[in-house]
C-alpha cells in the first residue's frame, strides 16, 4: 500500500486544492493532507520551492492549474503574468524539492500543458511530449490530466501512468439537473462535434444518449500562419437535419470562443431549437462581451464549462454560463489511488452516465 496522502497545491489551484482536501478530510476521519509550500521568486524573477513539512514515504499529489493568469511576480521592479511556462517550472520546483524522498508523486494537471502542440507539422518543437519526458525523468510515477486534446500523446511515456480523465458524467448530471423538459431520443436529440479532433468525444456521448451526431468541417487557410495556427475560413456542417432538436456543441476547450460561436449561430439558422455547449475548459482568452452579445442574439442557449481551471469571477454571473464541479472527482481519484482501488469506475463513466439517464427519464 501507499504511503499517507500529502497534498501539495500550488497557488495556482489553492481553491480547488483546498475543496480537495476538505472532502477527503470528511472521507478519512477529519485528517487534512495538505503540506504547506510556497515558490518565491526573487527580484530577477528567477524562482524556488520551499515544502514546509516532511515528505518522506509519503504519497504526494501535486495539484496546479497552468492556465490561471490571475497570479503575478515582480521582475525588476515590474509586474509580470504567470504564464503556463512559469506554472510548469514552479511544478518542477517542487518535484526537485521533493528531493526523492516521497513514496511516490502524482502531477494532477487537468488542463495538459502544451497538450495543444501535440504533433509535429513542420519543423517545430513538440512540447507536450518534452514535458511528459522531464517529469518521467524526475520520477513521477503518474499524472491525471482531464479531456486531453490528443490523449495519444502518453504514448511517449509508455512506462509513466496517465490517466486521461473524462468529465462526460458530470457534464450529463450538470444538464439533467438544470433542465427538466429535455428527450434524449433521436427525435428530439442531436450531439455535434464543432471540428473533426472532436468526433470522439461526441460519439462516445451520442451513443449513451442513444441519438445521432453531426459535425462541422474546419476549411483553414494554409498559406498564412496568425496567433500560431491556419486561420478558418469557414465551418461546413456535415449530418442530418436539426430543425426542431436540442443541439449539444462538445469540445474540450473554449479559447477565443470564435469558432464556437460561429457554429452555434449556423445551428441555431439550421433551425436547432436550443443549442448547449459542453466544453472541458473554459479560458475566453478574448473576454466575454463576444459571448454576451452571442446570447443576447439568440446564438446559444447555455455553455458549460467545468472548475477546472480558473474562472474569472464575472463569468460565473453570467445568466448563459453553468460551472461544473469536479472537486469530489479530485478528491475520488486520489481516495482511490491511495487505496490501490482500481481506476476503472472512476475514468470510464459509461455505466453512470446510463443509469444517470434511465432515472431522468422515469421522472426520479
Amino acid at each position: 500500500m501507499p504511503g499517507r496522502i500529502g497534498l501539495i497545491v500550488l497557488e495556482s489551484a489553492a481553491k480547488i486544492g483546498r475543496r480537495v482536501d476538505q472532502i477527503l478530510s470528511e472521507w478519512r476521519d477529519g485528517e487534512h493532507f495538505i503540506i504547506p509550500s510556497e515558490c518565491p521568486r526573487f527580484s530577477s524573477g528567477e524562482g524556488k520551492c520551499i515544502i514546509r513539512e516532511s515528505v518522506r514515504d509519503r504519497d504526494i499529489y501535486i495539484i496546479l492549474d497552468v492556465c490561471n493568469p490571475s497570479l503575478t511576480y515582480q521582475m525588476y521592479g515590474e509586474t509580470n503574468r504567470m504564464s503556463p511556462d512559469d506554472h510548469y517550472q514552479d511544478l518542477k520546483r517542487v518535484i526537485a524539492a521533493c528531493n526523492g524522498k516521497a513514496d511516490r508523486i502524482t502531477v494532477i494537471m487537468p488542463f495538459l500543458y502544451e497538450g495543444r502542440q501535440h504533433r509535429k507539422t513542420t519543423r517545430e518543437s513538440l512540447d507536450c511530449a518534452v514535458m511528459l519526458r522531464d517529469l518521467e525523468a524526475m520520477g513521477v510515477h503518474s499524472l491525471i490530466t482531464f479531456d486531453a486534446h490528443d490523449p495519444r500523446v502518453q504514448n511517449v511515456v509508455p512506462l509513466m501512468g496517465l490517466e486521461n480523465v473524462s468529465p462526460a458524467l458530470q457534464f450529463t448530471q450538470a444538464l439533467l439537473t438544470e433542465y427538466e423538459d429535455l428527450q434524449p431520443d433521436s427525435g428530439h436529440m442531436m450531439f455535434i462535434a464543432p471540428d473533426e479532433g472532436a468526433t470522439g468525444r461526441v460519439i462516445f456521448l451520442a451513443s449513451l444518449f442513444g441519438v445521432n451526431i453531426g459535425m462541422f468541417y474546419k476549411r483553414r487557410d494554409y498559406t498564412r500562419i496568425v496567433n500560431g495556427t491556419n486561420p478558418i475560413i469557414a465551418h461546413d456542417f456535415c449530418g442530418g437535419d436539426i430543425r426542431g432538436k436540442d443541439v449539444i456543441v462538445v469540445d474540450d476547450m473554449i479559447s477565443s470562443g470564435g469558432s464556437i460561436l460561429d457554429t452555434s449561430r449556423q445551428l441555431k439558422e439550421m433551425g436547432a431549437k436550443r443549442v448547449f455547449i459542453f466544453s472541458t475548459f473554459g479560458l475566453f482568452t478574448s473576454g466575454l462581451d463576444k459571448f454576451d452579445q452571442a446570447y443576447a442574439a439568440g446564438g446559444f442557449d447555455r455553455i458549460f464549462t467545468t472548475n477546472l481551471i480558473y474562472q474569472k469571477p464575472e463569468l460565473l454571473d453570467k445568466k448563459w454560463y453553468c460551472s461544473v464541479n469536479e472537486d469530489r472527482y479530485i478528491a475520488a481519484l486520489i481516495d482511490t489511488l491511495n487505496r490501490g482501488s482500481t481506476l476503472d469506475n472512476l475514468t470510464r463513466p459509461a455505466n453512470k452516465i446510463k443509469k444517470t439517464l434511465e432515472l431522468y427519464q422515469a421522472g426520479s
